[in-house]
């Protein structure tokens, strides 16, 4: 079993620089940024190639393959992905979705089109079915791609996030707001500039380690500050992201949301409609745990998944 980390950015072989590039936006500039493509596709069905990181494991089972939230990136789940590669064998891959990371940036923003965008994935690493693992806006992206192609998901998992409107129980548009008023000046330390984008969210976002989270999509280009995540297309496509799409068909396989017991996220109310679209769904709450289930409470979440795979 190698123990390795190998990360794989988008191949030059699927697309060409000039048509599709990384387009970091500067901070304080509301000025859209998106990347240009070819116009001879429509912009809904265009799938983007991802930016990924692969753990290998020597078990020929399905690969596990993690889908971070909103605003995060595929280092999110680092150190649960090689816990995960111990305990299982199993092979591990963790995604930057589009407008995220490292992955392209794009005005589009549904998760009709995340879903195509790992559906692409899959297919590019010869992966005919996986686990698919997705926190919050990721967990909405596995389960519309399981509800899509089931035949490509063996195991679901949804942390803290169900098939519902999310819109009344997130604080993710003040986070954004937030963002959006980060006015950093060019060529100080990074140390500075982190330090000055700190004092800046304060006001608006008391929690420390929401300021970090949010921090670590700050990058720096040419002596310029800028956030890596495309704030223009999420903005724009907030009431989506906050939604989801409609389906009529169930998805049959085994499926697990796993919730923070300290989290709105995933409530009684949403019970039905989880019974409705993963008839065999079991709801598992983590007793301590916030939103972010996985950094709260690290072992309990690889136990609950372990036990979810049927691990010794």
């Amino acid at each position: 079993m190698s123990g390795e980390t190998r990360m794989c950015g988008r191949p030059v072989s699927l697309v060409q620089p000039a048509q599709l590039a990384f387009c970091p936006q500067p901070v304080s500039c509301s000025r859209p940024m998106f990347c240009p493509q070819p116009s001879s596709v429509p912009m809904f069905c265009r799938s983007l190639p991802l930016s990924y990181i692969v753990i290998d494991g020597p078990a020929p089972q399905p690969p596990l393959v993690f889908l971070h939230g909103l605003l995060g990136s595929k280092g999110n789940f680092r150190a649960i992905a090689r816990a995960l590669v111990q305990r299982s064998g199993r092979k591990v891959l963790t995604v930057d979705a589009r407008n995220h990371g490292e992955s392209p940036h794009s005005p589009t923003m549904s998760y009709e089109a995340m879903s195509l965008d790992v559906q692409r994935l899959l297919r590019q690493l010869h992966i005919p079915k996986c686990v698919l693992v997705g926190h919050s806006m990721g967990g909405k992206t596995a389960m519309t791609l399981a509800l899509q192609q089931p035949d490509l998901v063996e195991r679901l998992v949804s942390v803290d996030i169900s098939p519902t409107e999310s819109v009344a129980v997130t604080d993710f548009l003040a986070y954004i707001s937030a963002m959006r008023r980060v006015s950093i000046p060019s060529g100080i330390p990074r140390s500075t500039a982190r330090r000055l984008a700190e004092d800046q969210l304060r006001p608006a976002i008391q929690v420390s380690a929401v300021r970090q989270f949010l921090l670590t999509n700050l990058v720096e280009a040419e002596g310029r500050y800028m956030w890596r995540v495309n704030l223009d297309a999420i903005s724009h496509h907030m009431a989506n992201i906050m939604g989801f799409p409609v389906f009529h068909t169930p998805y049959p396989g085994p499926t697990l949301f796993l919730a923070g017991s300290d989290s709105p996220y995933v409530s009684s109310e949403d019970y039905p409609e989880i019974e409705r679209l993963f008839p065999e769904a079991e709801i598992q709450y983590i007793p301590g745990a916030g939103h972010w289930v996985h950094a709260d409470k690290s072992q309990e979440f690889i136990m609950a998944i372990c036990n979810f795979l049927l691990l010794p």
